[in-house]
């Protein structure tokens, strides 16, 4: 079992930065990959990215792509998403969600546990 806590929303201007952590429960964080996701208002959860058990590979969104980076700790049991340059488009509820394999995938599906989101918003 593992419990995902979101943290770092809020309000940012576009073309500012934004830093959302995700704090993860239990001893196996490290043999989950990693996901984060975003869902505005009226619209399905989308995906934006992932990273590996061990930090090896990410893969992000085309629509994030050169903007926001994905990373995370081990030894902290986190996961981070630093968002750049974030645009208005952006703004949105971000969760976190672990999958219990090596290499996560682009699916909502996919994931067996899920964060309870926090909210970004971009002003233009």
């Amino acid at each position: 079992q593992v419990q995902l806590v979101e943290s770092g929303g809020g309000l940012v201007q576009a073309g500012g930065s934004l830093r959302l952590s995700c704090a993860a429960s239990g001893r196996t964080f490290s043999s989950y990959a990693m996901g984060w996701f975003h869902q505005a208002p009226g619209k399905e959860r989308e995906f934006v990215a992932f990273i590996t058990w061990n930090g090896g590979s990410t893969y992000y969104a085309d629509s994030v792509k050169g903007r926001f980076t994905i990373s995370r700790d081990n030894a902290k049991n986190t996961v981070y998403l630093q968002m750049n340059s974030p645009k208005p488009e952006d703004t949105a509820v971000y969760y976190c969600a672990a999958e219990n394999t090596v290499v996560a995938g682009t699916a909502v599906w996919e994931y067996d546990y899920w964060g309870q989101g926090t909210q970004v918003t971009v002003s233009s």
